[in-house]
C-alpha cells in the first residue's frame, strides 16, 4: 500500500468537474512529480492532498488511515508556497518557527529546532535578520525551513522555484533534492517545468485537464512516452508522418523518399502499440537528430530525411536550425555550423523516435 494515496479523487468546481476520479499513489520516503501545463490539475489535486480544497468524491489515505474529511491543521503535512508566504514583519527565526509556536513547543525546543532548520538549509547567522533583507533564494530556503520544522510526514511543494531566476533555480532544485533524500521525508512537488522534474523526482506523473496522462519513474516517461501529448511534453516536437512494414530485423520505415530498416525495442525505436503497419507519426526531439552533408555516410540505425536548412541561430553550445525536409519543417540543435539554405540530411537514430499510429 501506498505510504500518501489518492484513490478516485474528483474535483468540481461550479458543476464542472478539475479532477476526474483520479488516483495517485506515493510511496515512503520519494519525491513525486505532478508534471503539467497550466489547467491541468495538478495545483489542484496538491490542495485536495492538503485539505485547502474539498473533494466531491474518492478518498485521501495516509498510511492507510482515511484523512479525507480531515482539516489541512490535523494531516500531518506541510506546504512550501509559490509566493513564499512569509510574515514580512518578522525575523527568520521567527518565521521557521511560527508552526512550532502554534503548536506550543517550548521556547528552548523551538530556539533548538529554528538553529537546525538554519544550518540545514544554510542560513547560518541569519536568525535575526528581518525576511524581507533576504534574496528570493533565500526565502525560499526560510519558506522550506518553516514547513520542514514541525516534522511532516509529507512535504508539499507548490511550483516553489518558479519566482526564481535561472540560476538559483537550477541551483535550489539540487538542493531540495538533496535535502529530500537526506532526511528522508516524503514530498509531493508540482511543476510545470520538465527539466525540474527530471532532476527531483523518483517518480513522474504528467496531468492532462484532470487526467493521468502517464506515470512512471523519468526514464520510463522521457523514453517510452505513451501518447503523443506525453511525447510533446517531453520535449519531442518535432513529427514525421511515415509509413511502416515488418521486416526481419525491425520495421521498414519510408519518409520524405528515404527508407530504411530500424530495430524496435531496446536501443531501437519506440513503437506504441500493437500494430506494426500503416502510417505512423514519429516524434524526435531537436537535440536527438544530427545534420549531415548530403553526401555524408550515415550511421547505422539511422533514419536520414534530405533537406534544407531555412535559418539558424546561435543561443549557445550548439546551433539550432529550422529545417524543411520530408514535407516537413524542424527544429534542430547541432554543433556544426552549416551555411544558410545549406542542402543536409536530418539523421536521427532509431533510438530517438518516437513511433505513434497515424
Amino acid at each position: 500500500m501506498p505510504f500518501l494515496e489518492a484513490e478516485g479523487v474528483r474535483v468540481r468546481y461550479g458543476g464542472l468537474d478539475v479532477l476526474h476520479g483520479l488516483d495517485l499513489g506515493v510511496e515512503r520516503g520519494t519525491l513525486t512529480a505532478l508534471l503539467g501545463a497550466s489547467g491541468s490539475g495538478k495545483t489542484t489535486l496538491l490542495r485536495a492532498i492538503a485539505g485547502f480544497t474539498a473533494v466531491s468524491a474518492g478518498r485521501v489515505r495516509l498510511d492507510g488511515r482515511d484523512i479525507t474529511a480531515l482539516p489541512p491543521e490535523r494531516r500531518d503535512m506541510a506546504m512550501v508556497f509559490q509566493s513564499y508566504a512569509l510574515w514580512p514583519h518578522m525575523t527568520v527565526a521567527q518565521n521557521i518557527g511560527y508552526g512550532l509556536r502554534l503548536r506550543r513547543v517550548k521556547r528552548a525546543e523551538e530556539a533548538a529546532k529554528v538553529e537546525a532548520m538554519l544550518a540545514l538549509l544554510d542560513l547560518p547567522g541569519l536568525g535575526t535578520r528581518n525576511v524581507t533583507q533576504l534574496s528570493g533564494g533565500q526565502r525560499q530556503r526560510v519558506a522550506l525551513g518553516r514547513a520542514l520544522a514541525i516534522d511532516p510526514a509529507v512535504l508539499l511543494l507548490d511550483e516553489p522555484l518558479s519566482n526564481l531566476d535561472a540560476r538559483i533555480r537550477v541551483e535550489l532544485r539540487q538542493e531540495i533534492r538533496a535535502l529530500q533524500r537526506r532526511i528522508g521525508i516524503t514530498a509531493v512537488h508540482v511543476t510545470h517545468d520538465r527539466e525540474e522534474a527530471m532532476v527531483m523526482a523518483d517518480r513522474i506523473v504528467v496531468l492532462r485537464d484532470g487526467r493521468v496522462a502517464q506515470e512512471g519513474t523519468p526514464l520510463e516517461v522521457y523514453h517510452r512516452p505513451e501518447s503523443p501529448f506525453v511525447a510533446r511534453f517531453m520535449g519531442a516536437d518535432n513529427v514525421v508522418r511515415v509509413a511502416a512494414q515488418g521486416a526481419p530485423a525491425g520495421l521498414r520505415i519510408e519518409a520524405g523518399g528515404a527508407a530504411c530498416v530500424l530495430p524496435v525495442g531496446d536501443g531501437g525505436l519506440h513503437l506504441a502499440g500493437d500494430r506494426a503497419e500503416g502510417p505512423f507519426d514519429a516524434y524526435f526531439r531537436a537535440a536527438a537528430a544530427r545534420l549531415l552533408p548530403a553526401g555524408a555516410a550515415l550511421p547505422p540505425a539511422t533514419l536520414a530525411l534530405p533537406g534544407r536548412i531555412t535559418a539558424s541561430s546561435y543561443p549557445g553550445d550548439v546551433w539550432r536550425y529550422s529545417v524543411d525536409a520530408a514535407g516537413q519543417r524542424f527544429l534542430i540543435d547541432d554543433g556544426t555550423e552549416f551555411g544558410e539554405a545549406a542542402e543536409i540530411r536530418v539523421a536521427v537514430p532509431a533510438s530517438a523516435l518516437h513511433l505513434f499510429p497515424a
